[in-house]
């Protein structure tokens, strides 16, 4: 078939050519003997004609169909297969020119910011008007309902008519020694029981001699709890061997699960406090569940967490007068944003999560994780794909310059007043320099406070966390970028107060996959960022099973106004 398209070929063109087709006529006649061509003396012209004469049939037998425009006769004989395939044509260029400019615009678009040395430039996003306040906050309707009622008749039996005395050790940190006391008060109205009150037991990592007296105002909590729950301050003198109490196997309740029933108290701890009339109850953390209790019950709780317990006065004065500078560091009223930074080594290195940084580093990191949870990291073979998951599925801090990036794809300028609250950051000021080169007006209680202002609340760690909670707990905006309990009372709090303060809730499963996409351009990121955070802002959350009542207090703590 070639040859026969090719013969053909020669054949139409040299008809042109009065000569040349006398010539051919003359060697297809019967009466001319054949002959070979005479390929010597027309060898030049002979190999040059072939080539462009085998193009030329291809082009008209495969392309002629398509596109007969390009042949006047074909085009005549036939308008309707002209005009498709004009069509047809138009329709091929336009879609080349948008892959075109597809591939280029993914070639050139920008990789979210910039990255130089320690420096992060990110393009500029425009400051949209919901930046300070909460957008959908006049659509709730919500108010707190779990303060005391003033002229109630109290129900409380005397000290020495309850059914026995509970003492309880809370551990940890200061918000995790908050639930705790919280729960203590639950449980003892659970159990009608008189509270001994908790003592605030050192923990490993923060390693304070705090006592409750040294942080809360004990006789406000005393005081707003009497129609509740009897409180003494001390053991009753009556118990004489107060070492038992806190060494004894006798006098203590261990075997306690997680989040227990209030019908496990009353069917397995209640039992042994009226035998003994003095039970400790240890461990006690997260020891009361929240959906398998009653409501009221909840509603003290709050009642404990958000009017009980007042920090002392000279932590309420210092915690204002951080804010108050805050609010006035442009020479006038500002609004600012308190940040809450979990990137400390003890954080990250219980995340078993994976980061950027030097092969040194990480060698640093893997020992201390070996050391401080053993039985976690095994052999560490397994360590990095666990940490794939977990960035992947968002359960991984934020760092600094995530942070950043996050921020201003949110629309906050360089102008904007952080206050950081924070433990030591590990990889110190160049981990934070991101950050930082990007919000200039970052600031810490250290820097806002004078060293003699300080020293006072120095001598008990809770106490500088205490600061940090009340800055958080009255700025404009508030931003968590990891769980735990500080961020959730937070969160909880000012829900709590109405659902007017904005308190943004990083969805890093989305920061996840948004850095780690190769192609993801700035627009289609912040883009992304400001339509997922509409909804994470603090609003009101229905409850669900297992809820945590600290982060949600919805249900059982708020009424409709």
């Amino acid at each position: 078939m070639a040859e026969l398209r090719h013969s053909s070929s020669i054949g139409n063109r040299v008809t042109a050519s009065p000569r040349k087709r006398d010539d051919v006529t003359a060697s297809s006649s019967p009466l001319v003997p054949d002959s070979a061509p005479n390929v010597d003396d027309d060898d030049d012209d002979y190999r040059g004609r072939y080539p462009r004469d085998r193009f030329r049939s291809f082009f008209s037998s495969h392309l002629q169909p398509l596109f007969p425009f390009f042949f006047p006769d074909e085009s005549r004989s036939h308008p309707h297969k002209f005009k498709i395939s004009l069509f047809l044509l138009v329709v091929l260029i336009l879609s080349l020119v948008v892959l075109i400019s597809s591939v280029v615009h993914r070639l050139n678009a920008p990789y979210l910011c910039k990255k130089d040395g320690i420096t992060l430039q990110c393009p500029p996003v425009k400051e949209p008007s919901s930046l300070w306040e909460n957008p959908y906050s006049s659509t709730t309707s919500w108010k707190p309902c779990a303060e005391r009622r003033e002229g109630l008749k109290s129900d409380i039996p005397p000290e020495n008519a309850t059914n026995g005395y509970i003492f309880i050790h809370a551990e940890g940190g200061l918000n995790q020694q908050r639930i705790a006391i919280c729960n203590a008060v639950a449980v003892a109205k659970i159990m009608n029981a008189t509270l001994i009150l908790p003592v605030l037991k050192q923990d490993q990592i923060w390693k304070d001699q705090t006592k409750l007296e040294d942080i809360f105002d004990v006789d406000h909590f005393i005081n707003y709890l009497k129609d509740d729950v009897r409180i003494v301050r001390d053991i009753p003198e009556w118990f004489t061997d107060k070492a038992e109490l806190f060494s004894s196997i006798r006098r203590t309740v261990k075997n306690i699960p997680k989040y227990a029933s209030a019908e496990f108290y009353i069917d397995n701890v209640l039992p042994r406090v009226k035998e003994k009339k003095i039970m400790s109850l240890k461990p006690f953390v997260d020891r009361l569940g929240y959906d398998n209790v009653p409501p009221e019950i909840n509603k003290l709780r709050c009642r404990v967490n958000y009017h009980a317990l007042k920090f002392l006065p000279e932590i309420e004065q210092m915690a204002d007068q951080l804010v108050s500078r805050m609010r006035n560091r442009t020479g006038s009223s500002n609004p600012f944003m308190a940040l809450h930074l979990r990137f400390e080594k003890g954080m990250v290195g219980l995340s078993f999560c994976d980061f950027v940084g030097s092969r040194s580093e990480k060698d640093l990191m893997a020992a201390y994780r070996k050391k401080e949870w053993p039985r976690r990291f095994k052999d560490g073979s397994h360590l990095w794909g666990l940490a794939l998951q977990k960035r992947k599925e968002g359960r991984c801090p934020l760092e600094p310059g995530e942070v950043a990036v996050l921020l201003r794809a949110m629309g906050y300028p360089k102008e904007t007043q952080i206050y950081v609250a924070s433990g030591q950051v590990y990889g110190g000021q160049n981990r934070m320099a991101p950050l930082r080169n990007m919000f200039p007006n970052l600031v810490t209680k250290e820097e806002l406070a004078t060293k003699p202002e300080l020293d006072g609340f120095r001598k008990h760690v809770t106490s500088l966390a205490a600061l940090d909670f009340l800055v958080c707990l009255k700025s404009d905006v508030f931003v968590m970028t990891h769980g735990g309990n500080f961020a959730k009372l937070i969160i909880g709090h000012r829900r709590y107060m109405g659902h007017r303060l904005k308190s943004i809730k990083p969805d890093k499963g989305l920061m996840s996959k948004s850095l780690g996409d190769p192609y993801m351009g700035w627009a289609s990121f912040v883009e992304d960022v400001v339509i997922t955070h509409q909804t994470r802002t603090g609003l009101p959350e229905e409850t669900f099973p297992n809820y945590d009542l600290w982060e949600n207090p919805l249900t059982n703590c708020m009424c409709k106004a």
